[in-house]
């Protein structure tokens, strides 16, 4: 069995790019949506100065037998300034510090973010003894009452969809939000998420249908033109393939899902768009190996591109922003700032053209 890849796929444009949300919400562009105040010296660009913009904001908690940490969010950020050389990248990991206390064993192996797998408590589970015919119908109705209440809320406080800007009951208003217009903010859209399904059936499909709209291209208008120059052309097309098999493997799961904002598997393999993998280093917390969490692909530069019209995007020639996480997720308690979360800047490897 492969990893398991989380897509994130563009939903619903946000109504006003500074619109409030909070850190269970998953999206690109907008303001972050801190559930705690973050240090102003993370939030700025460490060559020019200026503010860091938001990128994507992923709500990501882990379950696993080395850690968990239910209250998770990983916040990409990046330099926009047009007179910004560095073009700074950074990713901010938060996390709330769940105090030592003895825990009943985890029911499953993985050690995937919810996002990858599946909520392994059954609220409809009631244990009935087959023995006793004594069944009170009326305690079996309260139960399955509370239950049904119980997951309404897990499922409403946990989930990555967009929040509803038509609720007047909201607490946070959007004036709360409200930038200076030299403040540079990226088009906001939500994010929903799916499994990646790929296989090598799937794959040579789209490399069929690539080879085939190659060749009716090349013989349109061109019927009369001798075989021998179609078969040159194919042997330096072959050649110009060959010369770099990672970028055609990027290029390959890319057209399958070409609309993915972002790609997700916690401590699996990047999809990388060169050889040069780059070096993230250590956690610099704790001093364990970072290992691969996410990426940002080059489709969300086409939808960043179109929307956001406050900024220049000329300099972005990205190909995937890869970030790598703390492999323990550790969260020390000497390191906890306020209401029990840790902020901690992760590292980011950038992949270009």
């Amino acid at each position: 069995m492969g990893e398991v890849v989380i897509l994130g796929m563009p939903g619903p444009w946000a109504e006003d790019n500074c619109e409030p949300a909070d850190h269970y919400t998953t999206k690109i562009g907008g303001l972050p949506d801190f559930p705690c105040p973050v240090r102003p010296d993370l939030l700025r660009c460490d060559s020019c100065g200026e503010n860091l913009c938001l990128v994507a904001q992923i709500y990501a908690p882990i379950s696993s037998k080395m850690s968990t940490a239910e209250e998770r969010v990983i916040y990409i950020l990046a330099c926009l300034a047009p007179a910004c050389e560095a073009l700074r990248w950074r990713a901010l990991r938060l996390q709330r510090s769940s105090p030592d206390k003895e825990s009943e064993p985890l029911s499953h192996d993985s050690s995937a973010s919810p996002l990858t797998t599946k909520l392994q408590d059954d609220p409809w589970a009631f244990d009935l003894d087959d023995e006793d015919d004594d069944i009170n119908l009326d305690d079996l109705g309260r139960a399955l009452t509370e239950a049904t209440t119980l997951a309404s809320a897990s499922k409403t406080k946990k989930q990555n969809t967009c929040p509803d800007s038509t609720d007047k009951s909201s607490p946070i208003s959007v004036r709360s939000r409200a930038v200076d217009d030299k403040s540079a903010v990226l088009a906001c859209f939500y994010i929903y998420t799916q499994d990646e399904n790929y296989s090598k059936s799937v794959a040579s499909v789209s490399a069929c249908i690539s080879s085939l709209n190659i060749k009716e291209n090349q013989s349109d208008g061109n019927e009369n033109e001798p075989e021998e120059a179609w078969e040159g052309e194919s042997y330096e097309y072959d050649r110009a393939l060959n010369a770099d098999r990672t970028y055609l493997k990027f290029k390959k799961r890319l057209d399958v899902y070409p609309e993915q904002c972002f790609r997700y598997s916690y401590g699996g393999k990047p999809l990388l768009a060169s050889v040069e993998a780059g070096d993230p280093g250590k956690c610099s917390l704790c001093g364990e190996s970072r290992h691969y969490e996410m990426q940002l692909m080059p489709s969300l530069l086409y939808y960043l591109q179109e929307a956001t019209s406050n900024c220049s995007l000329e300099n972005w020639n990205w190909m995937t922003i890869i970030v790598y996480t703390c492999s323990k997720a550790c969260a020390p308690s000497s390191k906890v700032e306020t209401d029990g979360w840790v902020v901690t800047e992760e590292a980011i490897v950038v992949q270009t053209e």
